[in-house]
């Protein structure tokens, strides 16, 4: 059927391309590898004025741990400077230079740990752009996405997951090292023209105090069980399977300083659990214990399977680890139909709030202590008695008082409504 031209709709009219961030302005500076330069970028920082941007990168999904296989910081008055952690292990001259100078991150959280396994440790404030642009509402919060929102700009993101532990480093990947801080200053800068703006700076410098004061994580329990797909595991015997081949994967990762998942990936692991073969030569018939590395590997994988198969029951894993705070959510309508409740009007009045603010839900209370309050409520769960509760649980000033008042209309259950029939609270 033929379209008369009034008939055809328009075409989208296609956004305009930013321009592409594709050198540094001062060009790349040289890595910084040996003493003597690391000495020069020293004084270079410390001759510097104002915050400096900090990023760092990692070797995740190539060595064993998260350790900094690059260090980028920019100053003003300084310029860029790149350095090389692998051959300069020991960082800490450098935060003596910085002083209380405020540190500017993307997503600190992830950056700060392996920040300071080499000496490094913001000695003033921080200033987070990834959480601000979280507080201030924005829906996507990647660095490239909030440098093209702010400043108008593209970053090249090809080299993102390299193997950065990778010696000597590609010219290429220095290029975009460099990058990353090129324009971080200048981005805070606006970020925190926005939060202002909108009321919400006071609220991100709370949460970036937060960040800069978090203690190290604690090491997990059972770490084990988080190999994916372990939904498919039934029975403790076979729980054991995963465990000891999880725990021989991770000595071996350990010492060849690899990924675990290089080694034997989280599916194979599952496989061997739920097969349970019960020789080698059942072992190599499976997926991925076929090919040639995995045969090498034959030996160390079966002793594991055979040390799951030989332990006594008393000494199997549980079926599910044992936690001191409530259990998932999902069990809570047939176990606990008031607490399902409870936990449903509070989610509904966070996302009221969420909503008038511009917040995500996350960011307005750690989640983990409103499925606290909701399994176990204060006896008495007015306004105060909730303010309590959450800032125990580490919440922030600016998110109690946010979020308490409507909290503690939601905590108790309506006089006219059956158990375990979800409402709807202030």
């Amino acid at each position: 059927m033929s379209r008369t031209p009034s008939a055809e709709a328009d075409p989208e009219p296609e956004a305009p391309l930013l321009p592409l961030l594709a050198e540094p302005a001062d060009g790349v500076p040289p890595l910084v590898d040996t003493e003597e330069a690391l000495d020069a970028a020293i004084a270079a920082l410390a001759s510097g004025h104002g915050p400096v941007a900090v990023d760092a990168e990692r070797a995740s999904g190539y060595r064993y741990g998260q350790d900094a296989y690059l260090v980028q910081l920019r100053r003003a008055g300084s310029g860029t400077v790149l350095l090389d952690p692998a051959a300069l292990p020991d960082l800490s001259g450098v935060g003596d230079a910085l002083g209380d100078a405020e540190w500017v991150l993307h997503a600190a959280n992830q950056d700060l740990p392996c920040l300071a396994g080499v000496g490094l440790r913001p000695g003033g404030a921080l200033f987070d752009t990834e959480l601000g642009a979280r507080v201030a509402g924005f829906e996507r919060v990647g660095l490239g996405a909030v440098v093209e929102r702010l400043l108008g700009l593209r970053l090249a993101k090809e080299h993102s997951a390299a193997d950065w532990s990778t010696r000597p480093i590609p010219q290429p990947w220095l290029v975009y090292a460099a990058l990353d801080v090129e324009v971080l200053l200048e981005l805070r800068d606006a970020l925190a023209g926005v939060l202002a703006a909108a009321g919400k700076l006071g609220w991100a410098t709370e949460e970036f105090v937060a960040v800069r004061d978090a203690p190290p994580a604690a090491p997990r329990t059972d770490p084990w069980r988080r190999v994916s797909g372990m939904n498919a595991v039934r029975g403790r015997r076979r729980l054991a399977v995963v465990r000891e081949l999880w725990t021989a994967r991770d000595e071996l990762a350990r010492q060849r300083d690899t990924a675990p998942g290089r080694l034997l990936p989280d599916r194979a692991v599952v496989d061997a659990a739920v097969k349970m073969p019960a020789s080698a030569a059942e072992l190599a018939r499976l997926p991925i214990f076929s090919g040639p590395a995995q045969r090498r590997q034959g030996g160390r994988w079966m002793a594991a399977i055979d040390r799951a198969r030989a332990l006594p029951e008393d000494e199997l894993p549980t079926t599910s680890l044992r936690s001191a705070g409530p259990p998932p959510p999902r069990a809570w309508k047939e176990r606990e139909p008031a607490a399902a409740a409870r936990l449903a009007r509070a989610r509904s009045a966070l996302a009221t709030i969420s909503e008038s603010v511009d917040v995500p839900v996350e960011n307005l209370v750690p989640p983990d202590a409103v499925r606290r309050l909701s399994w176990e409520p204060p006896p008495a769960p007015d306004t105060d008695a909730v303010a309590r509760a959450l800032e125990e649980t580490g919440a922030r000033p600016w998110q109690v008082g946010l979020v308490a008042a409507a909290l503690a209309g939601a905590l108790p259950l309506p006089d006219d409504a059956p158990a375990g029939a979800p409402t709807h609270g202030a």
